[in-house]
């Protein structure tokens, strides 16, 4: 998907030259627990042909563990991940729809805990299938906006009734890292395509302090590096003519940048665009650690029914190992990935199929 990796992990000890790799495995909730199994028989497969060994670490995090245990993110599991675990895959996480004492979102957390700052969300059509052209990279801010939590409710005195707050924060230094790797993702695509543009996306028209700021800091960013970035093409989009002109012209957007919220709300609904959240990935992306996470919940609807779709999964393992710098193994993932969804009539229901999930992966072995 993004056709390049990263060289992050060297403070850490780490080498892409490394044999052995430690993966952390999270199934968290629902889908998630039939889903990641997918991922690390990829890895299996895969590894021998690349000279790889994986070994595998079972991790709980979720909705599950809390009830189990009063904590949705043991200090085991992060404790394992920092000091063991070169990379990670984390399933589904469900989160009750109202307010429960003590529980808060375990990968929201995980991804503040580990300084997972980027959320890497491509979102590509496959070549010879019906979708329409699509070939982007949302890249989604991942620590703060909304997303830092704190809120509270009150009483307004003059009318007697309960007002709910939410802080929106932007920092400069977050702002910053999100737009450097944005730029950065651009500059390797315009080295495969020959062309690359980055959109800002934004709604510094009524939030003009916050969203001024991530404004600001991003272009700031552009201008003083136009040496290494000065091919790249610039643009600003408003979001909510952003949502508009992304489903109206995809093949307009090649890299997009964007605060926690915008980009969540983005990157999900672009999938509509490419036929289901069952193929779309991510990555979570910190200066020294990777997690690889399906775009979708956990789907308590089709839990335990074997038919959720492993593809999202599966290319989140992809893009896990780009950001670990086994670029040419996350091809050939990509390259299955693309076939099945190219050639064949294996696939899951949300796709239009009656596959289950175990075929849909066996599928995907095979062409591996």
């Amino acid at each position: 998907m993004l056709r390049a990796s990263f060289k992050q992990f060297a403070h850490r000890g780490y080498s892409t030259a490394a044999k052995s790799l430690k993966i952390g495995l999270i199934p968290g909730d629902g889908i998630g627990r039939e889903v990641i199994p997918a991922g690390k028989l990829v890895l299996d497969t895969l590894g021998p042909k690349h000279g790889l060994k994986f070994d595998f670490i079972d991790l709980e995090a979720g909705w599950k563990t809390f009830q189990e245990t009063g904590k949705a993110l043991p200090d085991e599991t992060v404790d394992i991940l920092k000091n063991d675990c070169q990379g990670a895959l984390f399933g589904a996480v469900q989160s009750p729809t109202t307010k429960v004492e003590g529980y808060s979102s375990p990968i929201v957390a995980l991804r503040k805990k580990l300084g997972l700052y980027a959320n890497v969300r491509p979102v590509k059509s496959v070549e010879g299938a019906d979708d329409r052209h699509v070939d982007m990279v949302i890249v989604r801010e991942n620590t703060e906006d909304l997303y830092i939590k704190t809120e509270r409710t009150y009483i307004d005195e003059k009318t007697g009734t309960r007002v709910a707050e939410a802080i929106k924060r932007i920092s400069e230094t977050a702002t910053r890292n999100i737009a450097t790797i944005a730029l950065d993702i651009a500059l390797q695509r315009k080295q495969v395509y020959g062309k690359a543009t980055l959109t800002v996306t934004h709604k510094s028209n009524v939030l003009s302090q916050s969203d001024g700021l991530f404004r600001e800091i991003c272009k700031q960013v552009y201008d003083s590096n136009q040496e290494k970035y000065g091919s790249i093409g610039y643009n600003e989009q408003i979001v909510d003519s952003m949502v508009y002109r992304m489903f109206r012209e995809p093949e307009c957007f090649d890299v997009v940048v964007a605060p926690n919220l915008y980009g969540d709300i983005l990157s999900d609904g672009a999938a509509a665009l490419v036929g289901s959240l069952g193929v779309v990935p991510s990555a979570n992306v910190g200066f020294d650690f990777v997690i690889g996470e399906p775009c979708h919940g956990s789907a308590p609807d089709i839990a335990g029914k074997g038919i959720s779709n492993p593809i999202a999964t599966i290319r989140s393992t992809a893009l896990m190992l780009e950001f670990m710098g086994h670029a040419k193994a996350a091809q050939d993932i990509h390259k299955a990935v693309d076939a099945n969804l190219r050639e064949a009539q294996i696939k899951t229901p949300d796709l239009g199929g009656k596959s289950s999930t175990k075929q849909v992966t066996e599928d995907i072995l095979s062409r591996l």
